[in-house]
């Protein structure tokens, strides 16, 4: 707590909050939720899941143990990957009608999301972009408790169902945004890594740099002292800043996707290397949760604003679509360049974690050492090279930066504050690194 990066600051925060979901890890946990939902004295919950699991074996799973239970559900499942606000309206519908006392989500971060904001709509209805903050909404915080969630994800690297966080593609914008409440929280999170056995290599690249980036930007995000401090604490955001706790998992989490993403990509009957990749990302949730993300994924979201005439092979989604982990990661070299000048030292502590070979090297190395490590962990896991890979070229830096600028929480979160001009450079710099 005494550590320089947390140093008192005039006017900034001297404290901090951390909130979590209670959470079950293990294979074959799935099979616990009708106890758990039986437990909180649920007797009828919509379970939010995607059109490609509604008749797989984990939502099987999950409605056989809520049905011994003795609890009804009802499933909706009209969830597109990278979900749009049309898809919260028609959820929040499905939920309005259903005269539901809980909610179930089984998937990734698009079905954990979507169940995120179906309740904040049905709970508190309002124009779909009221609980945006600004420039895309009003600002209006979520005016209090939502349903009781129970989250269980299926793929290795959202952190959802650790988060108080739900990311929707606004339609009239076309880019997404990030509706946030202490409220959106789980109740609980029933993590089963056994999920992640049938994903594809791919799956696993793409949600396993999700984690990666996740796990280094809560580390080297701007310290929570160097925000205001609230008069209100309940106002608290939980996108607060890097704290004592977030460093905990963060590093943990960057251990886990540094030893372990090469093995659970290129072989998929690692079970070690899914299982702890499983847990890595539910780590990662644990420490974004409480401090926010910053400059990948605000770059991010340019990409998916922006992307035109692209598929990827395994993800039955039209064009245009480049999965979430990929969006962020093909930026993230170039950017942590850039920001290391803001925090040296967490840079090449998050390099070292990340196993990278940093004997004998000082902090002002820090932004090519990190950045070698993640360029090296893409070509072992065959993601595209950069913005090139996926469909841009230098003639679209400009207009990249123009969507990303929007983004302005999570730019603010960073150690270093990049402007439309320094992203313009940064995106420039992602086109291709080999």
């Amino acid at each position: 707590m005494a550590c320089q990066y947390f140093s008192p600051c005039e006017h900034g925060a001297d404290s901090f909050t951390v909130m979590m979901p209670k959470l079950t890890f293990g294979r074959g946990c799935l099979n616990e939720i009708g106890d758990r939902a039986k437990e909180r004295k649920l007797s009828r919950v919509a379970l939010y899941t995607d059109p490609y699991l509604k008749d797989g074996p984990y939502v099987r799973n999950v409605l056989q143990s809520l049905k011994s239970a003795g609890i009804e559900a009802d499933v909706f499942s009209d969830i597109r990957i990278e979900p749009d606000d049309a898809t919260v309206v028609e959820a929040a519908a499905f939920l309005s009608q259903g005269q539901f006392d809980g909610v179930v989500s089984v998937g990734g971060g698009s079905s954990i999301d979507i169940a995120k904001a179906a309740m904040v709509y049905t709970c508190y209805p309002a124009h779909v972009t009221d609980y945006f903050a600004p420039p895309v909404g009003a600002g209006r915080a979520v005016p209090g408790p939502l349903l009781p969630h129970i989250a269980c994800p299926t793929t290795s690297g959202t952190g959802s169902e650790c988060t108080s966080v739900s990311v929707i593609r606004i339609n009239a914008l076309n880019t997404k945004f990030v509706l946030g409440s202490p409220h959106l929280l789980p109740v609980e999170a029933l993590v089963d890594p056994a999920c992640t056995d049938t994903l594809p290599s791919n799956a696993i690249a793409s949600t396993g740099f999700d984690l990666l980036c996740h796990a280094i930007e809560c580390y080297t995000a701007r310290a929570y002292t160097r925000w205001d401090k609230v008069d209100d604490p309940n106002s608290r955001t939980l996108l607060q800043g890097a704290n004592p706790w977030s460093d905990m998992s963060a590093r943990r989490a960057l251990e886990i996707v540094g030893e372990y993403l090469d093995r659970g990509v290129n072989d998929s009957s690692d079970s070690e290397a899914r299982d702890n990749l499983m847990w890595g990302a539910t780590l990662a949730g644990m420490a974004f949760g409480n401090s926010g993300t910053h400059l990948p994924h605000a770059m991010s979201y340019g990409i998916t604003h922006l992307m035109r005439n692209i598929t990827t092979d395994g993800y039955p989604v039209a064009s245009p679509f480049v999965p979430h982990g990929i969006s962020v990661v093909v930026n993230a070299p170039a950017i942590f360049q850039y920001l290391a000048e803001g925090a040296p030292e967490r840079h090449l502590e998050a390099a070292q974690f990340l196993g990278a070979d940093a004997v004998g090297a000082t902090p002002l190395e820090s932004g090519e050492i990190v950045s070698k490590r993640i360029v090296q962990m893409m070509k072992q896991t065959g993601v595209p090279n950069g913005l090139s890979g996926v469909g841009f070229g230098t003639d679209d830096v400009k207009a990249l930066a123009e969507s990303s600028i929007r983004q302005t929480r999570a730019i603010n979160n960073a150690p270093k504050v990049a402007n439309q001009s320094d992203m313009e450079s940064i995106y420039s710099n992602s086109i291709s690194y080999w």
